[in-house]
């Protein structure tokens, strides 16, 4: 007894309209039909419709089904690029999964880069938003620098820098001149953040962009006007590298 276009499909594991869509396109050969017109389907069309399920569900495009089942050199590289796909695919779901546990252990917060884990937790809003913003820009490698450096205590002078207000008198922004040594330090110990522009995987216009417009929107006229400082100290001593990288100090 004929099996009907959706008992096929039941038998098969898949829908009718999958079943109608590869007689279009010409991966499954039309059936006989009986006298009311109905298609009458037989154990031949259940194979074929049960291999063609068996190679997408393998990741092939219907596209590349005929190919595949060909057998030569093209299937063959379809298929290698096919596990290379998917190989890409399962490190980056591995990466995933890492980074959830890490959330859900508390020990990364949920807008941080990778691998920040505990650090996010001590960072001031300022520098995490500027850090989210870096992280559009840099390198791997300048973002492990930068991980290392804001890994380092974090002293009076920071917090001093962090409480200071839009209006602060000019006597609190010469706090410049107590953070340049520090800042001349970062310098020498990381030498990848010297320039975020070179430190950047985007071309330099693009790069140059995100860091002055995170700068300038996360922090005020009074921090903007210690680290012109911070940079023109480090100018007039031959160690300045640009004044976006002086934000990190």
């Amino acid at each position: 007894m004929a099996w009907s276009t959706r008992r096929l499909a039941e038998l098969a594991g898949t829908t009718a309209k999958a079943v109608r869509h590869y007689h279009e396109i010409g991966l499954l050969d039309e059936p006989e039909r009986a006298s009311n017109g109905y298609k009458r389907y037989g154990a031949n069309h259940l194979v074929r419709l049960l291999r063609i399920r068996r190679v997408t569900d393998l990741g092939v495009a219907l596209a590349d089904v005929p190919a595949v089942e060909s057998g030569d050199e093209r299937a063959r590289q379809i298929l290698r690029d096919l596990d290379a796909e998917l190989a890409a695919d399962i490190e980056r779901r591995q990466r995933m999964r890492r980074d959830l546990a890490a959330i859900m252990d508390n020990r990364a917060a949920l807008d941080m880069p990778p691998d920040f884990k505990t650090l996010a937790d001590d960072l001031p809003e300022t520098q995490r938003s500027l850090l989210v913003a870096y992280s559009s820009i840099l390198t791997p490698e300048a973002i492990a620098a930068l991980k290392e450096q804001l890994s380092g205590p974090r002293g009076d002078l920071e917090a001093e820098f962090a409480a200071l207000e839009e209006d602060a008198p000019e006597d609190v922004r010469r706090l410049a001149e107590q953070r340049a040594p520090e800042a001349r330090e970062q310098h020498r110990a990381h030498p990848a953040l010297a320039d975020l522009g070179r430190a950047s995987h985007r071309v330099r216009a693009l790069a140059d962009s995100v860091t002055v417009h995170a700068l300038t929107e996360f922090y005020n006229r009074a921090h903007l006007d210690v680290l012109r400082r911070v940079h023109n100290i480090l100018v007039e001593n031959g160690t300045a590298g640009s004044e976006s990288d002086d934000a990190q100090q």
